[in-house]
């Protein structure tokens, strides 16, 4: 039997097809349909992300962006279809088993920055570490090398209420961090800031995937930073449209 070079070379595409899919696809989503009783809220979503792309969702009120980005965080369910993160299925996955892929992987940035006010930025930061049992030395370390690199060395014992909103939402992305989770997903995360606050979170992000490595899914209403992502998903009445 003799390999001809056509042959040789559909098996390199292939190959490179292969580790493709198997090492650098870091969300799946399979025909994902959702139903609150009788409402269908998301009609059949399906979409590939990349580790390492920053992505956008942008839509109406309404379209399903939230609950999209709930589903492919495990923080909320669906009535049908498939989901792969970082190539775990999680499909059938309940309890501690989905609670430890989440906190392996996934940090979460909201609109509203969810600090609890009677810590410190410090202590808001560890939090998820301890809940992964990392040790108090290990964690502060981390914690302190993050609120370092986005310029909060002043702020370590400074509580919520000590900070400015640009501030606390720079915390919560130091918490959303801290475990190094390979994918960021984030809720309309400048939407609660001025413009110029806003701004520099937009660009921060681009950043941390660059010093960092991470995927980031963001919904936002924001067109002019939606446009800057690696690629923009539109959404209207459950569905990607674009």
């Amino acid at each position: 039997m003799f390999i001809t070079k056509s042959d040789e070379y559909f098996t390199i595409l292939m190959l490179i097809e292969y580790l493709h899919t198997s090492f650098f696809l870091m969300i799946k989503a399979e025909d994902i349909h959702k139903y609150y009783d009788s409402l269908h809220v998301l009609k059949g979503v399906s979409l590939s992300i990349n580790e390492g792309e920053v992505v956008s969702i942008v839509g109406s009120s309404g379209a399903g962006k939230t609950t999209l980005l709930h589903i492919l965080g495990t923080l909320d369910t669906y009535s049908s279809g498939k989901l792969m993160i970082n190539n775990v299925d999680v499909t059938s996955l309940k309890g501690r088993k989905l609670a430890k892929v989440r906190n392996e992987n996934i940090g979460f940035i909201f609109q509203f920055h969810q600090l609890l006010p009677e810590f410190t930025a410090l202590e808001n930061v560890c939090i998820p570490a301890f809940i992964k049992k990392t040790s108090k030395k290990e964690a502060e370390s981390r914690a302190k090398e993050l609120l370092d690199f986005l310029g909060l060395s002043h702020r370590y014992r400074h509580k919520p209420n000590e900070l400015s909103g640009g501030e606390q939402q720079r915390v919560a992305v130091a918490r959303a961090l801290i475990n190094n989770p390979k994918i960021v997903f984030a809720d309309e995360p400048s939407g609660n800031l001025d413009s110029a606050s806003a701004e520099n979170l937009h660009q921060l992000f681009f950043e941390l995937r660059e010093n960092f490595g991470q995927t980031f899914v963001i919904v936002t209403h924001n067109q002019e930073f939606a446009d800057m992502a690696d690629r923009k998903l539109v959404m209207s009445d459950g569905k990607i449209v674009s």
